[in-house]
């Protein structure tokens, strides 16, 4: 499992705090300009308003695609981390690297020898390689759970203790994942049936050893049949606007919507 130095963890921390995100979305946002090599990035995550896309040169598509605050920043953030990457060894295949400054024409080359080492040597980056992917559409980390979403295929990696668990993830168009606890029996993810358990998933294998239960036997996702607690009636309404917001992107259907809507004001 790769792990980021304390130097490394440090410069993750600054950035999210001058950038108003998580430490974890910053650091999934690293590994997926990673990823592309320093020039792109390919990600999902809840903070960046869904999938998104960045290009080195200015080029950014979000989810929420009229946010412009949110496209700027999401942009000079990968583009810190493609200036960040470019002196780490063995991160990106290209020797040296250039960038450009957002609102500046100075180009810069980072070829340093004093750059900070952001990973503890010896880890594997890519660590779901070892069971054959490549390309994930996102990945992040939260405690100690590792995972790597892979959309075109329709499959999910977990890295937990360093055993990786490959789900299929079936026709769940996956927007973002949740850990409420520790362990792997807390994580969930929202998709457009809404909140769903991981434990649903049917597995694909563990530590790349096929899994015993036939497809057969193996059960569609139950996807939550309730959305969490609420203690007070802001909760609730909020929730509502959030469900408008996935409505408003298809992800959820006018019935849908309709029927979490009358869930919630049931508690009122």
């Amino acid at each position: 499992m790769k792990q980021l130095t304390p130097e490394g963890q440090q410069i993750i921390n600054q950035l999210a705090q001058r950038y108003n995100f998580s430490s974890d979305a910053v650091f999934s946002l690293l590994l997926s300009v990673i990823n592309g090599n320093g020039s792109m990035a390919q990600f999902n995550h809840p903070e960046f308003g869904g999938s998104g896309q960045w290009m080195r040169g200015g080029m950014i598509m979000l989810g929420d695609m009229f946010n412009n605050g949110l496209k700027n920043s999401v942009g000079n953030l990968c583009q810190e981390l493609a200036n960040l990457i470019a002196n780490e060894p063995n991160l990106i295949q290209t020797g040296s690297f250039q960038s450009q400054r957002q609102g500046n024409q100075e180009q810069n080359n980072f070829n340093s020898t004093d750059a900070v080492s952001l990973f503890v040597p010896g880890d594997s980056q890519n660590w779901w390689s070892s069971i054959g992917l490549q390309f994930p559409n996102s990945t992040g980390a939260q405690n100690n759970i590792r995972y790597a979403y892979f959309a075109s295929i329709r499959r999910l990696a977990i890295q937990l203790n360093g055993d990786i668990t490959l789900y299929d993830t079936l026709d769940h168009q996956i927007g973002g994942f949740s850990q409420q606890q520790s362990g792997d029996a807390s994580l969930t993810f929202t998709s457009q049936y809404g909140l769903v358990d991981i434990k649903s998933l049917p597995v694909i294998s563990i530590n790349n050893v096929a899994a015993q239960t036939p497809n057969s036997q193996i059960t569609p996702p139950v996807v939550a049949d309730s959305l969490p607690s609420f203690s007070q009636e802001t909760d609730i309404f909020s929730a509502i606007e959030k469900l408008a917001i996935l409505k408003d992107k298809a992800i959820l259907t006018e019935n849908e919507f309709n029927t979490k809507k009358a869930e919630l004001l049931a508690r009122l």
